[in-house]
């Protein structure tokens, strides 16, 4: 129970550390906002954001997996590894991302098209990255710890998600 209430309170608290700190827009009466535009989004923000979610990933991970020590010294360098090829994939999205809010206004059909194709290119990048660490952390943790892991990472990974796609407007696909 003590497990299950530390980490609802820290996913609760991601989202809230992520709309605070990766995406303040400019300040705009609430009568005139509008979902026209995307956010603005500051790169050191955006990388002071990234060195406080592999912090808190791994905080939330270890608050909710019980390791043995001999488990623990060969699970966090397995985990540290599979964080750092991670970054890679994560880079990509987040220049996706930045290539969307910079031509939000005038994308073409084909950078409609390059955007989805792109977008699912970084999805499965990062499944295949985690499906190949599965057997990884299998040899030095249970199937069941490992299924726990996976579904922590996962998670943290859907509340970024969650919150990326609720701070990006969808596509203005009205014709012109």
């Amino acid at each position: 129970m003590k497990k299950s209430l530390s980490l609802a309170l820290l996913f609760a608290s991601l989202p809230l550390v992520l709309n605070v700190s990766m995406f303040a827009q400019t300040a705009k009466p609430a009568a005139q906002s509008d979902r026209s535009e995307p956010n603005t989004i500051d790169d050191e923000d955006v990388q002071l954001l990234r060195q406080n979610l592999r912090q808190q990933r791994k905080e939330i991970v270890a608050a909710n997996i019980a390791l043995s020590p001999d488990q623990a010294a060969k699970f966090w360098p397995i985990f540290d590894e599979y964080r750092k090829e991670a970054i890679k994939p994560n880079d990509e999205r987040w220049a996706l991302i930045q290539g969307y809010v910079a031509n939000y206004n005038t994308m073409t059909e084909a950078q409609a098209q390059d955007y989805m194709t792109r977008s699912t290119a970084v999805e499965h990048q990062l499944l295949d990255l985690r499906m190949k660490y599965v057997p990884i952390f299998e040899k030095v943790i249970s199937a069941k710890q490992t299924a726990l892991f996976y579904q922590i990472d996962h998670r943290v990974d859907l509340l970024i998600n969650l919150q990326l796609a609720s701070q990006i407007p969808m596509v203005n696909a009205a014709t012109k």
